[in-house]
């Protein structure tokens, strides 16, 4: 057989994607180009490795055989390029991190620098709701996580790396002052929520719980930054970080609507397994975090201080 890695790369997307189109658009690649190397690869086996039925592409049992040892292959190509680096004195490898919605307002910030300073890591962040991280770190597919609610259920190690504010924010065209009370606010209009799941949607719950409101207009979004849409379409009013909405702020198109018990307080946290046998990689990041936040957040987050 004389197959290349291209090849297996080419193929474990596939199988991973269920489609030459996406596969084709994940690797920058046109789609002509990907289905040659496919048959190409495909030649090399008596056994069918997939097969088209109607439009939709299938992996056959044999294929996704395949697809594991030709996937093992590639990482083994990996760790030799890893160990090569760490010969030379570079730290290489890979970075996985799982990250809440509201997180990608902060950990970029976290993670620029070190990811500058050492340009032969592998960097991977998945941004995606609490249940969702909380799903990673258990299966532990992922390094750390950011999460602002450390999850109960999960013996971890964390470190603190700054405060997270929610406050209830309406579009600059909501008028205040026609409502008679706060009260009102929470009973008579419609009310923004991110979905079941969310860290920011629990906390909006909780709040609402402990005052004995009763929401009788709700609308329900998948992502912070549909609910922001939302509220500056002035639909709603939305209890959401700060972090998120600091242009709509200095542009005056949110404003912050005073309520008592708010805002509410939590801190972002980065968390590991503490089972977990952190990689060279992790450990130099953990070292890079607990030395740098305090600098970091003194650089890119002093506007915060402002509300």
């Amino acid at each position: 057989m004389h197959y290349t890695f291209h090849q297996l790369q080419i193929f474990c997307k596939i199988v991973e994607l269920r489609s030459i189109t996406k596969a084709s658009e994940h690797l920058n690649l046109t789609q002509p180009a990907v289905s040659i190397q496919l048959k190409n690869f495909q030649n090399q086996f008596p056994i069918a490795l997939t097969e088209v039925v109607g439009r939709q592409l299938f992996v056959t049992d044999f294929g996704k055989e395949i697809a594991v040892a030709a996937q093992r292959i590639l990482e083994e190509s990996q760790t030799i390029n890893y160990k090569t680096t760490a010969y030379q004195g570079k730290l290489s490898g890979r970075l996985k991190i799982a990250s809440a919605s509201t997180g990608k307002y902060v950990m970029p910030y976290f993670i620029s620098d070190f990811f500058s300073s050492n340009p032969e890591i592998e960097l991977f962040i998945d941004v995606t709701n609490k249940a969702k991280v909380v799903n990673s770190l258990e299966n532990n597919e992922v390094d750390f996580a950011l999460v602002s609610v450390l999850p109960d259920k999960l013996k971890l190690e964390s470190v603190s790396l700054m405060s997270n504010s929610l406050y209830l924010v309406g579009s600059k065209a909501f008028n205040i002052e026609k409502r008679r009370s706060i009260k009102d606010l929470f009973e008579k209009t419609p009310l923004i929520y991110r979905e079941n799941g969310s860290a920011t949607r629990n906390a909006m719950e909780q709040f609402i719980l402990k005052k004995g409101y009763k929401v009788n207009k709700k609308i329900e979004l998948k992502s912070n930054e549909a609910v922001k849409q939302a509220v500056l379409a002035n639909m709603g009013l939305s209890i959401v970080p700060l972090i998120g909405i600091k242009n709509e702020l200095k542009n005056e198109e949110l404003q912050i609507i005073p309520v008592k018990g708010l805002p509410l307080h939590t801190n972002w946290n980065l968390v590991w397994l503490s089972a977990k046998k952190l990689s060279p990689v992790a450990l130099a990041y953990l070292e890079f975090i607990k030395d740098k936040k305090d600098s970091i957040i003194e650089r890119d987050f002093q506007w915060v201080n402002d509300f």
